[in-house]
């Protein structure tokens, strides 16, 4: 066990500095380049003004502290609240395929922020979309729950069905809208729906951050009751465990977080797929440490994808999710071949 604890520090330790590092290469590059002085600088300062002497543009300052710091922030808060959700969603279905996008949430989502661009306009200022995006993927959720109260589908592999269908069904109402909406106005879903974060801003982070550490927190202090659904629903019950309820209490957190974060970001795929596998090869199956591995992979991931994004067709902003697409398929296929082999 001891051994084990040291790993798993030795990995956290290791995680946390590669994630430090990778936020300062974050806020530095991209189309214009800030040198890594000038973005510690500009930190300093700003945490306590008057204790160096700028040496930099207004300009500059805005565009680390405005755009690239809010827009790294959320980077880190997407990846590691998608792949916690991954990684509990993957415990309680016992499929290793679950993932925050499945359940329905997304398209629900999607339709509520594709409602308030193309329909209602941005009649609560910039908020609008993040909100009706939420109130979108909760409300797809609230529609899961009832199909699979209605079909009985409280066993893991039915609700993810009961998702499933609830997705396409949303999805094709979210078509409908884009279909009726604007043809001018449409490039804006577009890029909402490939996913990007170019929209941060430090007014709206609190609202992540706080259902992050909240959510988060959860999920940590049910770690070893996500164990156990792991191993089978059985096993679980007898430790008493109320497995449909607690099945639905994680798919509830799970909307809650995908929900906040596909409202800031658009729909990121294959984060919440693939970093928990990753996770697990590095730190065991013990879910405790697959939920730390996972938050902090995830948010190194995302700082990276979204590093790319900004930099591989500098100065335009591609859209972050076709880098997880791609970089998820890839990851998929190595993983199936690993499998044959293994």
């Amino acid at each position: 066990m001891s051994h084990h604890m040291g790993k798993t520090s030795a990995v956290v330790a290791a995680g946390l500095i590669l994630l430090l590092v990778s936020l300062c290469v974050a806020v530095s590059v991209g189309a214009v380049k800030v040198p890594m002085s000038t973005v510690w600088g500009i930190l300093l300062n700003k945490l306590s003004p008057d204790l160096i002497e700028p040496s930099w543009s207004k300009g500059r300052e805005a565009i680390v502290w405005e755009i690239r710091f809010p827009r790294a922030l959320l980077a880190m808060m997407v990846g590691a609240g998608l792949a916690m959700v991954g990684a509990s969603l993957q415990a309680v279905t016992r499929n290793p395929l679950a993932d925050p996008h499945l359940l329905g949430i997304s398209s629900g989502g999607a339709f509520g922020a594709i409602l308030a661009l193309l329909h209602t306009g941005l009649f609560l200022g910039l908020l609008t979309v993040p909100l009706f995006a939420f109130l979108g993927a909760l409300g797809a959720t609230a529609i899961v729950l009832g199909v699979s109260r209605f079909a009985d589908a409280t066993s893991a592999d039915r609700l993810v069905l009961a998702g499933v269908a609830v997705s396409f069904i949303i999805m094709a109402g979210a078509n409908v809208l884009i279909f009726l909406g604007d043809p001018r106005a449409t490039h804006t879903v577009v890029f909402w729906m490939l996913g990007g974060l170019g929209l941060a801003q430090w007014s709206q982070l609190i609202y992540p951050l706080v259902i992050l550490i909240a959510c988060g927190a959860w999920l940590l202090t049910r770690s070893s009751d996500l164990n156990a659904m792991t191993v089978g629903d059985e096993t679980a019950s007898t430790l008493g465990i109320p497995v449909a309820r607690f099945r639905l209490s994680v798919f509830v957190i799970g909307a809650l977080v995908t929900g906040v974060m596909v409202a800031f970001s658009g729909i990121i795929g294959f984060v919440g797929l693939m970093v928990p596998h990753v996770a697990r090869m590095l730190v065991g199956g013990n879910n405790h440490r697959v939920l730390l591995g996972s938050a902090l992979i995830g948010a190194i991931f995302l700082l990276w994808a979204d590093i790319t994004a900004r930099t591989i067709m500098a100065p335009e902003d591609m859209p972050i999710g076709i880098v997880t697409g791609l970089v998820g398929g890839v990851f998929f296929v190595w993983l199936l071949s690993r499998k044959k082999t293994g």
